[in-house]
């Protein structure tokens, strides 16, 4: 049987959930997953990087990695290597160059200086990991995420002023209204356009909605593939609402991605049964998407608002093993 062959767009925990619930749907479904990442991360050691050696900030890639990672116990341990993140050494300054990198953004980084190529180096980065996956960035280039924000300052609630950068986007106490990147037309990586145009599946969130999920949709020759894949498209909502996008509602998440994409259409909008709210208004945007709202217990149940990555692959067997 041919693998149904699945794109995740997203950046950070809310990709890393979604790629460790399609892990979970491995031992029912043939999958071949493809996460796509966005790359305009510039805080802590992703931003370190970008800045002192250029490339793309790895964090968020780094993190798909992680979360694709085979399950033999030396891969194990080659993930959580990945993951450690030096300390300050013992009796080490504050400025020690080393403290706060995660050792696995130095592999990529220094992969990608030895090999010359970003998605060769991730290619072989999933390697050290036995990936059961594949994973690559939105754009070899690294990009900025700016924001227009209304009430960025609280003294001004009505001012609206540019705030520039993912972080302070995404912790702005202001309300989005619109957002670019910076170059405004990156070229999109080749590979995941190709794997766009071949997909079955392509699925959107969970994730910080303003600097993870929508930044695919503003790369113009990934958002002409994502219109124009045969795919069909499934979009997982969050569970509450975060600081970049404090005041709007699931139905608001849905409208942001007409608004920036208009002529996306989806099939399939995934949400927390608990978490949805007024699921009236809710299925109404997902309608004006062409989608149909499904409703199922995907939260951890111990009360964070977390996706539980057992639960969501348990809620994605029938939609993603459909027809086949």
């Amino acid at each position: 049987m041919i693998p149904t062959r699945v794109v995740a767009f997203g950046g950070g925990h809310g990709l890393s959930a979604s790629l460790r619930a399609l892990r979970h749907c491995v031992p029912e479904l043939d999958l071949d997953i493809t996460a796509v990442v966005t790359v305009g991360d510039d805080g802590g050691s992703s931003g370190r990087l970008r800045a002192e050696r250029g490339g793309l900030p790895p964090g968020d890639l780094r993190q798909a990695l992680v979360a694709l990672a085979g399950d033999h116990p030396a891969t194990r341990r080659s993930a959580a290597l990945f993951q450690h993140r030096f300390a300050v050494a013992d009796g080490g300054e504050a400025g020690d160059s080393l403290a706060g990198h995660a050792v696995g953004n130095l592999l990529i980084s220094g992969l990608t200086e030895l090999l010359g190529d970003p998605v060769a180096a991730l290619d072989h980065a999933g390697a050290m990991l036995g990936a059961v996956g594949r994973v690559l960035p939105m754009t070899c280039q690294p990009v900025d995420i700016e924001a227009r924000v209304r009430g960025a300052d609280p003294g001004q609630p009505d001012e609206v002023r540019t705030v520039r950068g993912q972080h302070q986007v995404a912790v702005t106490s202001g309300r989005v209204e619109s957002l670019r990147l910076t170059p405004s037309a990156p070229a999109a990586c080749a590979e995941a356009v190709a794997a766009v145009r071949a997909a079955d599946w392509l699925i959107f969130g969970p994730g910080s909605w303003y600097t993870s999920v929508l930044p695919h949709l503003l790369v113009p020759e990934l958002a002409d593939a994502i219109v124009s894949s045969p795919a069909r498209r499934l979009v997982t909502l969050n569970l509450v609402a975060e600081k970049e996008t404090l005041g709007l509602s699931l139905a608001d998440h849905l409208d942001t991605l007409r608004r920036y994409l208009p002529e996306l259409k989806v099939d399939m909008v995934l949400a927390d049964s608990t978490a949805v709210g007024d699921p009236g208004a809710v299925a109404g945007a997902a309608e004006s998407l062409g989608a149909r709202l499904v409703l199922a217990p995907v939260a951890v149940l111990d009360g964070t608002p977390r996706h539980d990555p057992a639960a969501l692959g348990a809620a994605l067997v029938p939609v993603l093993g459909a027809d086949r």
